[in-house]
């Protein structure tokens, strides 16, 4: 046999082992497809950061921080369970408000030096169920529910192993050179002489931190990227990453531009009796309150007044409030979530498009179950905890207005999910 009818052979054979891998990952892409997988969301949150104390769960714009990408996590409604892995009962606290179940990891994976890759392994091995786990950064507040919902689809229709998060940044790279030695830097990913203006380089494309998605499979080879891997692109101003204090009062104008707002917000609740100082006199009476409301009112955001039964003069000033304000005025008693429920079944409304304003013990479960909710500065600490923002402003100073704005800011920025 000549050389060249051998290498026309081997030429083939190399063809038709080629053909023969790629049908094999083309069925089994098509088997995953057809097999239903269970897809687990998990934010890894230790209590002892060395940096900032407690960071995952400090107010970010008003809302805890990993509270950011837990509202995006639940709304993409793409994960079988949402989880927060944490070693500290006040991150635990704050992760159930959020409506993340919790993963109470070891000791052995809490240490400073835990990879984590090591804290995944180890909640898989309480939650055999799952089959792919997405590590989610609390540390990325500008998460939308339509990127995880687009990566996901790489691993369960493209038949991918893992995909990681990343942003094209337009930076040029140098070597990093001794100050005391008489080395020259060199330039990494550029010719200085043929320097390209920036609309003509496409740039680079580098990790943003913001999600990691892997196949359970992969990780028990002790990989989080691996296998058959692909990355995702997000864009520049959703890649937000806060490693430091120096970032919070800038990650804040930035979440509040381009955070995931939630679901878009179509009608609120408000407890005038507990979130006024004055009671509910003051919304009767007060211009900045009043103007508030018919704001939300004009973006087509119906607002129900709620008064206490407990409240003294709530009878005598409801019409009055009623006629001033252009609401509904409702009156509840010692549970108002029980009065509520039935206002939201006759108007056919899921709680995510709701908000609502409380102040005290008896609104905890209301400020938990709505998917916008706020408390006045000086709410008790219970009330605190269980709302997904704390306005800056107290009872009787503003609060009400603050909560509409906010309300408003974040109205636009919803997307179609």
């Amino acid at each position: 046999m000549s050389a060249k009818r051998r290498h026309d052979d081997n030429d083939a054979d190399g063809a038709a082992s080629s053909d023969m891998k790629q049908k094999k990952r083309q069925v089994a892409a098509s088997s995953n497809k057809n097999q239903k997988r269970h897809v687990a969301a998990l934010i890894l949150a230790r209590g002892g950061s060395k940096g900032i104390p407690l960071k995952n769960i400090k107010p970010l714009a008003g809302v805890p921080l990993m509270g950011w990408v837990l509202r995006a996590a639940v709304d993409s409604e793409v994960f079988d369970s949402v989880w927060v892995s944490t070693d500290h009962a006040e991150i635990k606290k704050v992760a159930e408000a959020w409506g993340a179940q919790v993963h109470q990891r070891s000791p052995e994976v809490s240490r400073d030096s835990t990879s984590s890759l090591e804290t995944i392994q180890e909640f898989l091995k309480y939650h055999n169920e799952v089959d792919i786990v997405c590590n989610i950064q609390a540390t990325s507040p500008c998460l939308h529910p339509f990127d995880v919902k687009e990566a996901l689809k790489k691993i369960t229709e493209d038949g991918y192993d893992s995909v990681f998060s990343v942003v094209r940044r337009h930076q040029f790279r140098w070597k990093e050179v001794d100050e005391l030695s008489d080395e020259k830097t060199e330039a990494i990913n550029l010719d200085p002489a043929n320097r390209p203006r920036r609309q003509d380089w496409p740039g680079e494309l580098c990790e943003n931190g913001s999600f990691y998605f892997t196949t359970k499979d992969l990780i028990k080879t002790g990989q989080l990227q691996g296998g058959k891997s692909i990355y995702y692109e997000m864009l520049p101003e959703f890649s937000v990453d806060i490693d430091g204090d120096i970032d919070w009062p800038v990650a804040e104008q930035r979440v509040l531009r381009y955070g995931y707002p939630g679901k878009v917000v179509r009608l609120l609740f408000c407890n005038v009796s507990a979130c006024l100082a004055e009671g509910i006199n003051a919304l009767s009476s007060n211009t900045r309150n009043t103007s508030a409301i018919h704001m939300l009112q004009e973006k087509q955001v119906e607002v129900i007044l709620l008064t206490s039964s407990d409240d003294a003069v709530a009878q005598s000033l409801a019409a009055k409030l009623q006629k001033r304000t252009g609401c509904q005025v409702m009156e509840v008693g010692k549970k108002p979530l029980n009065d509520l429920q039935e206002v939201m079944k006759n108007k056919s409304l899921d709680w995510k498009h709701v908000a609502f304003m409380g102040f005290d013990q008896a609104d905890e479960k209301l400020l938990k179950l709505a998917g916008l909710s706020a408390v006045p500065g000086d709410a008790p600490e219970l009330a605190s905890k269980a709302a997904k923002y704390i306005c800056p402003l107290s009872r009787g100073s503003g609060a009400v207005w603050d909560f509409a704005e906010l309300i408003l800011l974040q109205k636009p920025m919803a997307k179609p999910q």
